[in-house]
């Protein structure tokens, strides 16, 4: 029995380098694969100082995750210094995790870079949150730095380049303003947009002109106009700062209330007519009534005087007549 035995442990003995050769070539030809397709990713991203497990990359694809957009955002974050804390910095598990949720990686990488030269409080988790709630954070971040300017109303998105207001003189003032704005981050996911802030100043701007007393006022001193607005907070609940409003035109338009006080005018005087014509008709029916009533007394006079002969032949008929003139003798 031990004869078998020991000629089994010979022929294991016989296959081992075989098996040892076998996992070699596996092991090159797996190094091989790895080295075409990863080998120059993982070697950029270890002169850059980043360390990335080559195991990463190989997984990033089997999770469908674009292992380039991942290593150059490591990259670009190491090198400008940015979220180098391992707790709530830029990590490969967290770049892949916006990237499965159709974040854009290399915008949020970005946007952190500008945000940290700009000397900007903004940490990855809310960039993350900006960019998947649909705003641009990149954007939003340069506006922080570069204050953007809204024109009020916008001519891209309204057909009317003017706002008109009417002030108590009744004088009317077109208006176009300007709002310099910048990116309020801590609000920017919720807050509202533009056209919030546009309907806002122009209401304000409508608003301050409607309580001045003189349009000559307004004209004189247009800054009483913005810092009326100004004070007013229309900022608040958006997802911009308002920095300044100037008036960059203003003009006279139709006097109003004198348009207003004529057709007025002509109102009352139409007014007027329609009751004088109905007086005249009144006095008119009023005067064949009249005339009505004269002519049926007439036509009672003439039915009375027909009466008197029919009565006195009636008379002489019967000889009352006679007795009458007799007795009156």
């Amino acid at each position: 029995m031990i004869a078998p035995i020991l000629a089994q442990i010979e022929n294991l003995r016989d296959l081992l380098p075989l098996a040892v050769t076998f996992i070699v070539v596996v092991l090159l030809i797996g190094l091989a694969i790895f080295i075409f397709s990863y080998g120059k990713l993982w070697l950029q991203a270890w002169s850059s100082n980043v360390w990335m497990n080559p195991f990463d990359l190989v997984f990033m694809s089997l999770r469908q995750v674009h292992a380039r957009t991942i290593v150059d955002a490591r990259i670009m974050a190491t090198q400008a210094g940015v979220g180098s804390d391992p707790a709530t910095g830029i990590t490969t598990r967290r770049l892949e995790a916006h990237y499965l949720a159709g974040g854009n990686v290399p915008r949020v990488i970005n946007a952190l870079i500008a945000a940290h030269r700009a000397d900007i409080d903004l940490d990855f988790d809310r960039a993350a949150a900006i960019d998947l709630a649909g705003r641009d954070v990149l954007d939003a971040v340069k506006t922080s730095v570069y204050p953007k300017v809204i024109d009020c109303p916008d001519p891209e998105k309204s057909p009317r380049t003017t706002l008109s207001a009417v002030a108590k003189s009744g004088v009317e003032l077109k208006i176009r303003a300007r709002v310099t704005v910048r990116t309020n981050l801590k609000q920017l996911i919720g807050g509202a947009t533009e056209e919030t802030i546009i309907a806002r100043v122009g209401e304000g701007i409508i608003t301050a002109i409607g309580s001045a007393q003189d349009h000559q006022a307004v004209m004189e001193n247009p800054d009483r106009i913005s810092k009326a607005v100004l004070e007013r907070g229309l900022d608040a609940h958006t997802a911009f700062e308002i920095v300044s409003i100037d008036i960059a035109d203003i003009d006279i338009g139709e006097n109003i209330g004198a348009r207003l006080q004529a057709d007025q005018a002509e109102a009352d005087t139409r007014k007027a007519q329609a009751f004088a014509e109905q007086r005249r008709a009144d006095a008119i029916a009023r005067e064949q009534e009249m005339k009505a009533d004269v002519a049926a007394n007439r036509a009672g006079v003439l039915l009375a005087q027909a009466e008197v002969p029919m009565a006195m032949a009636e008379a002489f008929k019967r000889g009352t007549l006679e007795t009458s003139r007799n007795g009156a003798g």
